[in-house]
């Protein structure tokens, strides 16, 4: 258990930041490979721009047989000196897959689109996203996982 002391300390002192690491996504996910071609993806509480299972589901696109994968990111309520003032929007990111052949993830190839809430997992609009999705991989918030879960029963 030793290996799970950062995750339990974040857990216990709710954090609700904790960033899976891209190797251990990958070494989970392999095993499922199958269960992924011809689905739609929801990380439904992820930022894209840190997200690794953002990162791995684009950069896997094609090699999973993936239909689409679309990453929710919750509204960025720091205000800091890049901001002027005003936190950042909350968005969704759609992405489908390699569309010019070059096969890397282009700027272009990826949709973001603004949420009209904060980009909360139990808001009217991503609930509509989820149901959206065959399949679920994300980082829920600790502080919010039965919640969490119960929504997706």
């Amino acid at each position: 258990m030793a290996g799970n002391k950062s995750l339990r300390d974040a857990n216990a002192n709710k954090e609700d930041e904790f960033y899976t690491q891209l190797s251990y996504i990958e070494e989970e996910l392999r095993h499922y490979k199958h269960h992924f071609h011809g689905k739609t993806v929801l990380c439904n509480c992820d930022d894209p721009r840190v997200s690794n299972f953002f990162k791995y589901f684009a950069l896997n696109f094609e090699h999973l047989g993936l239909k689409r994968l679309i990453t929710t990111c919750y509204k960025n309520q720091d205000i800091n000196l890049f901001t002027e003032n005003e936190a950042e929007k909350a968005v969704y990111l759609i992405y489908e897959g390699d569309k010019n052949g070059n096969r890397q993830i282009d700027l272009d190839e990826i949709e973001v689109h603004e949420l009209q809430g904060d980009g909360d997992f139990r808001s009217k609009e991503c609930i509509e996203l989820l149901k959206q999705a065959d399949i679920v991989v994300t980082n829920p918030p600790f502080s919010l996982f039965r919640v969490y879960l119960d929504q997706l029963m």
